[in-house]
């Protein structure tokens, strides 16, 4: 009799331990219907987290975690946000929370975007306001390092800046660049920035910049005009006589030298630009007609006149061409 009671109990627990193996390994659950999300913080124990995805729906029971999680005993469940959206098995969501998968928003800044872009980035990320970022990161224009960042849904504008200042920071020290004329470089940096678009093109164009200020020219650099209309509220998307005639201490066609300040975050092939501009004679430089992004560089007057000429010409004739097109374009009454 006790053999066969003994029979019966061992029965049963392997009949439980194998039911136990199939919830925690095998059965994909989900008890919930649009995408969840579980605050962890730290310091929770194994039980109270199962029973937190319990009543999210993302667990059938409490206790199939902690199972999962004594089926790894050198695994320890990380603190953080985690976002359930698909069925999944006890053992699957025990594995994401030990490898500290948690929910990011990703947030990407492209190079050359000034704090007025970054503060629509900021609000489509719904991080906050953009009037309020900018009035809080108008200061560290120039010094927040575009890059692509991960973070939190309760970010907020000022967790971006203090991010993008942190990073900026960082790379700065890894260039080794000397410290007293910082603000100059990144200055200089900015308009290499929003001026170049071909990558070998940015030390060259630097050096032209770099000769302009030897020589106390004007640096009639256009993307500095534009920053002073957005400055002013007066930018409508293209530069007019009104706004070169504007005496914006960051209009370079009415000032000599370097604008009060950087006019957008530079990236680090134009940080490295700045630091070591190229040696030229060359002293203009002008958009190529032929739209590829590459440009003109003279040495004298004269030579740039010509290059601008080319250049007016080709986007007369490729304004004409997309005219022509768009009439091609229209159907004819036999088309109806």
């Amino acid at each position: 009799m006790k053999k066969l009671l003994a029979a019966l109990v061992s029965g049963g627990l392997i009949a439980a331990l194998a039911a136990g193996h199939y919830w925690v390994r095998m059965e994909r659950y989900r008890g919930f219907g649009a995408p969840v999300f579980v605050e962890i913080p730290k310091g929770t124990s194994s039980l109270r987290i199962g029973e937190m995805l319990a009543q999210a729906g993302v667990v059938r029971h409490p206790l199939l975690f902690l199972a999962a999680r004594l089926a790894r005993p050198a695994a320890r469940p990380q603190a953080g946000e985690y976002q359930f959206s698909e069925a999944a098995t006890a053992a699957a969501v025990f594995a994401r929370i030990a490898r500290g998968d948690v929910y990011t928003i990703e947030f990407r800044v492209p190079e050359g975007s000034n704090v007025f872009d970054i503060g629509q980035l900021v609000e489509h990320a719904g991080f906050g306001r953009a009037n309020e970022f900018v009035r809080s990161a108008l200061g560290d224009e120039g010094f927040l390092f575009p890059s692509t960042y991960h973070f939190r849904r309760t970010a907020t504008g000022e967790t971006v800046r203090r991010a993008m200042r942190a990073q900026f920071d960082k790379v700065w020290e890894e260039l080794g660049a000397p410290a007293g004329a910082r603000r100059e470089l990144v200055t200089l940096a900015s308009l290499v920035e929003t001026e170049a678009v071909l990558e070998e093109e940015r030390v060259r164009i630097a050096g032209v910049y770099t000769n302009r200020l030897r020589k106390g020219m004007k640096l009639e650099c256009d993307p500095t005009v534009e920053y002073a209309a957005i400055l002013d509220g007066r930018w409508r998307g293209v530069i007019r006589k009104s706004d070169l005639a504007s005496r914006n201490r960051y209009n370079t066609y009415q000032h000599a030298g370097l604008p009060p300040g950087p006019v957008a975050n530079p990236g680090l092939a134009s940080l490295r630009a700045a630091l070591k501009p190229q040696e030229t004679g060359d002293l203009y430089f002008v958009a190529r007609p032929d739209r590829s992004g590459g440009h003109v560089f003279s040495v004298e007057y004269g030579g740039h006149q010509k290059a601008v000429a080319a250049y007016r010409n080709g986007e007369r004739q490729a304004v004409q061409k997309s005219q022509r097109d768009r009439v091609a374009a229209k159907p004819g009454r036999g088309a109806r």
